[in-house]
């Protein structure tokens, strides 16, 4: 199925590493126009680099997403290269402590990830917003979690600000519908990678005295799939969604976790 991506204009955030850089290079293999957005510049410019060398268009613009100001000259520079912004995915985000108790969260802890998973989505939201208002035409895709939406012991903080997101998400997609723009959140379960082995699973590991490949396969069931999302299923779950094919789709949650936030 032909997406009809090619040329449009997608601002990704968080595009370095693991779900950030596999959703990239799927924008980029559609043909879309890319301006990347981070903190860390230099961890960008090597999936920059490589697009480049296979014919993409990508520009790098360095963002505090939780500066408003900065989100703000980002859009704007994003539509300076490119004349407009069609897409947003907001992939950046951080895990929080990991398990520990609500009580055993620090207030720096909590809002620390709240103002990362939540703000920093708000801000860039309303910084291209207006561009797409104007142009009535849009696509939003937050990357939100799972634990938004069951909840998950030891994870309270990153809980609470998907949980957040998801009522950003909602809301927007409530305001901005008449404009011809979809807003929607994407909510991936565990994802293999660096963080899921060397964070969650170590943590489990170490909890429950067994290997490292025990606590991955623990995981691994407690899905009807009875395996973990990858980070190409959640890139082809946000093609999706910044496609036309999903035109009558806003404000959904859409869980990309083999069947556990169901269950």
């Amino acid at each position: 199925m032909d997406l009809k991506l090619k040329d449009r204009v997608a601002l990704i955030t968080g595009p370095a590493k693991g779900m950030g850089a596999a959703i990239t290079r799927a924008f980029a293999a559609e043909g879309c126009r890319l301006a990347l957005i981070g903190r860390d510049t230099a961890a960008i410019a090597p999936i920059a680099d490589e697009l480049r060398a296979a014919g993409a268009e990508a520009i790098v613009i360095a963002c505090d997403l939780t500066d408003a100001d900065a989100c703000d000259a980002a859009a704007a520079r994003t539509v300076e290269a490119f004349g407009t912004v069609d897409i947003l995915v907001n992939v950046a985000g951080g895990s929080g402590p990991i398990g520990k108790t609500g009580v055993e969260t620090t207030p720096a802890e909590f809002d620390e990830i709240v103002t990362l998973n939540m703000n920093g989505c708000f801000h860039t939201m309303r910084a291209v917003l207006p561009t797409m208002i104007e142009r009535r035409y849009g696509k939003i895709v937050n990357v939100g979690g799972t634990f938004g939406m069951r909840g998950r012991a030891g994870r309270m903080a990153y809980s609470a600000s998907k949980w957040g997101l998801r009522g950003v998400t909602k809301s927007f997609a409530l305001e901005v519908g008449q404009h011809n723009i979809n807003v929607n959140c994407v909510e991936p379960g565990m994802v293999d990678g660096p963080r899921f082995r060397e964070k969650v699973c170590a943590d489990m590991a170490k909890k429950l005295s067994i290997t490292l490949e025990e606590a991955m396969a623990r995981h691994a069931a407690d899905y009807a799939l009875r395996r973990v999302t990858t980070d190409e299923d959640v890139a082809n779950a946000c093609l999706f969604l910044a496609s036309d094919v999903s035109r009558q789709l806003t404000g959904i949650d859409m869980p990309v976790d083999g069947g556990w936030a169901m269950l």
